[in-house]
């Protein structure tokens, strides 16, 4: 008993003992197994720093997508004023491919620099039958009626030969964008209806380059007011992302 209470004292006095301070010149059995171990308190906030580091990249790139997958989610499924949309729109959309036009002048231009505006396109032969002449009048007269918006819109036409233009559009045609392409290189991008062939149709390119809605064969007068209702309601969606004119390159 004595000897327990003798070992019940020593530790007592042990444990009410001050701890050495560091630099006092006694070493401390366990002071480099301490000072070793890692910081966990800073191993925690560096965690945070990376997964909110993370988040707000995150957000960053969904607030710039955010405006073009809502225009795309209005026009696509809420359609507003819940009308029948009179083009057909093209699902899945097809990308422009990486091909080099030529101007009536002979100059190469890229059908990338088409990018950056809402297009409408025709496709036909240079010689320009009546067909021909009908689309070109009815892409002017859509983009005319659309106002101080039109300044969104440019209408194109592809040639698919070697013909040259009839004279007489050559008025006209100081207002469109004329590319030279081979059919087959236009065949990996636009695409008629089954049954139709290619110049049957105007097509609508957005800003982007996709290949996005044709409108019906054989359009007419009454047509081209459906099909300019179309235009208003992608115009209208598509406000917050794209504006008159091309972006300046940087």
């Amino acid at each position: 008993m004595s000897g327990s209470k003798s070992s019940d004292a020593s530790f007592a006095h042990a444990a009410s003992q001050v701890p050495e301070r560091p630099g006092s010149g006694v070493a401390h059995p366990l002071g480099l197994t301490v000072h070793s171990l890692p910081e966990a308190g800073e191993a925690v906030i560096t965690s945070q720093r990376t997964r909110h580091g993370r988040l707000k990249m995150f957000g960053v790139l969904l607030i710039c997508a955010a405006p073009v997958i809502a225009s795309y989610f209005t026009y696509y499924v809420i359609r507003p004023e819940g009308r029948r949309v009179y083009g057909e729109l093209i699902d899945p959309q097809r990308s422009m491919p990486a091909l080099v036009g030529t101007a009536l002048d002979g100059k190469p231009v890229p059908l990338a620099s088409l990018k950056g505006q809402w297009l409408l396109v025709s496709v036909a032969g240079g010689d320009c039958n009546d067909a021909c002449q009908k689309h070109l009048y009815l892409q002017r007269q859509l983009r005319e009626t659309l106002g101080r918006e039109k300044d969104r819109v440019e209408w194109v036409w592809l040639v698919n030969d070697a013909a040259l233009p009839p004279p007489l559009l050559a008025p006209a045609l100081q207002q469109a964008t004329v590319l030279r392409l081979a059919p087959e290189a236009l065949a990996a991008w636009l695409a008629p209806a089954a049954g139709h062939a290619l110049q049957d149709h105007i097509y609508v390119v957005d800003p982007m380059g996709n290949f996005m809605m044709r409108f019906p064969a054989a359009m007419d007068r009454s047509g081209a007011a459906q099909a300019k209702r179309d235009l208003d309601r992608l115009l209208r969606a598509s406000s917050s992302w794209d504006e008159a004119g091309r972006p300046a390159k940087p």
